[in-house]
């Protein structure tokens, strides 16, 4: 075997055991944030009609005010921070703020449209540790909205295929600007034939609005799941998808400005990416009670929120405050059909965590144990 496939074995499972041990604590403690996205520059090398997030003539933000952030989200409790733009790979020090994220024992990830990507620059992550990386590709052949299609980071995605020790995936979208919701399929098949995992969104029209996919539109969201199963496939996890994709909203609590954090290029505070400007408090100042407030602050535009990061981390806290409601909810023993559908294995040992039967003493004993294993005190 290659070297760097034994590289990338070892981080995989290492990163495995830390994406675990990052879940047993949000399980566990309410107080910290689960996952921070931090702005290091709002210069991006591309403009995407229907992007609202850069401009052409940002500086980066000064690495030694990024290092202090990252250095602030740790004694918060975070343990995932995502870097983000803008376009991040434009930051001369990048490697530099991913090292001091794992510096803190932290998950690292990366949003990037992967135009920069060079065999040298992932090296060069491969060395900052770098746990995971997320590409978006709009299309498959380059158009007036987006120019991050298949044809042009086809070369990128087959040299991340080759180099990166880091899990890659390929995000695409479908939905109200998209007019040809099969490019979302064809890009998701040639990320699995690279050995890269695949993901599918759902975009909103250009004033906003959330519009039901079609027949077509929904046909190719659940291809694009069926694709890549991994193990830790419980990350994948999107039940809301299912209402918006209908056009109809869903009944759950967010928990950003607590849970999830959005550290704009100013080191503000906001809720997420689409809500800047709440509360707008500079993270310097941010405090515990700060989370605990705006996590229990009720945002009106969840029902129709289709930043599934968010409704991912707001999962953690329905499987605190009732498990065996959430997770019978959300996996029942039976589908509509009477079948006993399958499941992945980190959705078996959630159960076998928090639904134990009544009289056993096997999952305490589980319990337990997994939390030694994680080093959670």
């Amino acid at each position: 075997m290659p070297r760097v496939s034994l590289r990338r074995a070892a981080k995989r499972w290492h990163r495995m055991y830390r994406e675990a041990r990052m879940v047993a604590l949000a399980l566990k403690a309410p107080a910290h944030p689960v996952l921070a996205h931090v702005v290091v520059t709002r210069r991006c090398n591309l403009a995407c009609t229907y992007c609202n997030e850069f401009d052409d003539v940002s500086q980066p933000v000064r690495t030694a005010e990024l290092l202090q952030r990252i250095d602030r989200l740790a004694a918060l409790g975070t343990t995932v921070i995502t870097l983000t733009g803008g376009e991040p790979l434009l930051h001369p020090e990048l490697e530099d703020v991913i090292r001091r994220i794992r510096h803190h024992g932290l998950i690292a990830i990366l949003v990037t449209n992967g135009y920069l990507l060079t065999p040298d620059r992932i090296r060069r992550l491969n060395r900052a540790g770098l746990d995971r990386m997320q590409i978006s590709v709009d299309n498959v052949r380059p158009d007036d909205v987006s120019k991050k299609s298949l044809k042009v980071l086809d070369p990128k995605l087959c040299w991340l295929a080759q180099f990166a020790e880091f899990e890659v995936s390929i995000h695409s979208v479908v939905g109200a600007c998209t007019e040809h919701p099969e490019d979302a399929l064809q890009i998701a098949r040639r990320a699995t034939e690279l050995g890269l995992t695949s993901t599918a969104g759902i975009v909103h029209d250009n004033s906003g609005r959330l519009r039901p996919l079609n027949a077509e539109q929904q046909k190719v969201i659940e291809e694009i799941e069926s694709l890549s199963k991994t193990f830790l496939s419980f990350a994948r996890l999107n039940p809301w998808r299912k209402n918006l994709a209908r056009g109809l909203p869903n009944d759950w609590h967010c928990p950003a400005g607590g849970r999830h954090l959005y550290i704009c290029e100013d080191g503000l505070v906001h809720y997420c990416m689409a809500q800047r400007g709440y509360p707008a408090i500079p993270l310097s100042r941010y405090t515990r009670e700060d989370i605990e407030r705006e996590s229990k602050t009720l945002k009106p535009c969840a029902p129709y929120c289709t930043i599934f990061c968010v409704h991912r981390v707001a999962l953690f806290d329905r499987l605190r405050e009732n498990p065996r409601q959430t997770l019978e909810q959300l996996f029942p023993i039976r589908d509509a059909d009477g079948a006993a559908p399958p499941r992945p294995v980190s959705i078996r040992v959630l159960r076998a965590l928090f639904l134990p039967s009544p009289a056993a003493l096997s999952g305490r004993f589980f319990r337990k144990t997994a939390l030694w294993f994680l080093k959670i005190n």
